[in-house]
């Protein structure tokens, strides 16, 4: 027995117990993201349905917003920070089914501005069903990515070289457009991959990247180019099960330009239906 213990016992005192602080797998976890423009900040966050629980402009900016489950705090962003860059901070939402947070804030937006922010800053990404993920950008140029928990942790990136060039090509501007929201890069891949593998490839995989690139235009606001688009389409000779994957392809444009607000559901986009 060491003089501490020898101590204690002769005192009749009980010996301290043992620390029961241990960690439990119950942590939340908060971003603090930047924040260029309180007031522009607060009013995109609102009108999407948040609730401010904290608003603090002296002596330094916070805030602090809630949405369902979660929350996202801000504070002033560093020095010379660019939100036309729309690097300044990120941060992931994992979430049980992402269609119904699209859903959600499509309507908040319809409500509040009267349409969808798709293009410029602050904006929502488009959703094709069946999608695992979708984005917010924020004013200060933040994203927001809405995760499908069920979301493989090894994506496949395309382009598989056991693919045919055009189908390759195809696959690379799937990961272009859902992953990267990046429209240009996959109107480039599909482009140079129709100009130089179009002729010696079968007419579906042409007929597919003719009616991506449709929809590719219309999520860019490039409608002059559909009508142009849709008439190569149909010069293709395609089996009746061809022309349904096909249609299903177009349908998605449709669908993109009533999201959008410019056509009814099944308007527009025109081609084979």
């Amino acid at each position: 027995m060491n003089a501490k213990a020898t101590s204690q016992a002769k005192s009749g005192a009980e010996p301290p117990a043992p620390s029961d602080a241990v960690v439990t797998a119950n942590e939340t976890t908060v971003p603090v993201l930047p924040c260029v423009d309180a007031d522009e900040t607060l009013a995109f966050y609102r009108a999407l349905g948040f609730e401010v629980t904290y608003e603090m402009r002296k002596p330094y900016l916070y805030l602090a917003l809630a949405y369902s489950g979660f929350s996202l705090n801000f504070g002033k962003a560093p020095e010379g920070a660019d939100p036309s860059r729309e690097d300044v901070g990120a941060c992931l939402v994992m979430v049980d089914a992402v269609a119904p947070y699209h859903a959600a804030f499509t309507a908040a937006m319809r409500q509040a501005y009267g349409k969808v922010l798709a293009s410029g800053r602050p904006r929502i990404t488009r959703y094709r069903p069946g999608a695992s993920r979708f984005t917010l950008v924020d004013p200060a140029g933040n994203s927001v990515m809405f995760i499908q928990r069920d979301e493989p942790m090894e994506l496949e990136y395309g382009g598989s070289k056991e693919l045919p060039p055009l189908a390759r090509a195809l696959d690379n501007a799937r990961i272009y457009r859902e992953f990267k929201n990046d429209d240009r890069a996959a109107v480039r891949v599909l482009t140079s991959a129709l100009r130089r593998h179009g002729d010696a490839a079968p007419a579906v995989d042409r007929a597919l990247a003719l009616a991506t690139l449709v929809e590719l235009a219309v999520a860019m606001g490039e409608h002059g180019k559909v009508e142009g688009l849709a008439l190569e389409l149909k010069a293709l000779e395609l089996s009746e099960a061809e022309q349904e994957r096909v249609a299903d392809e177009l349908r998605l444009a449709q669908d993109l330009e009533a999201w959008l607000g410019e056509a009814g559901p099944g308007e527009g986009a025109g081609g084979r239906s």
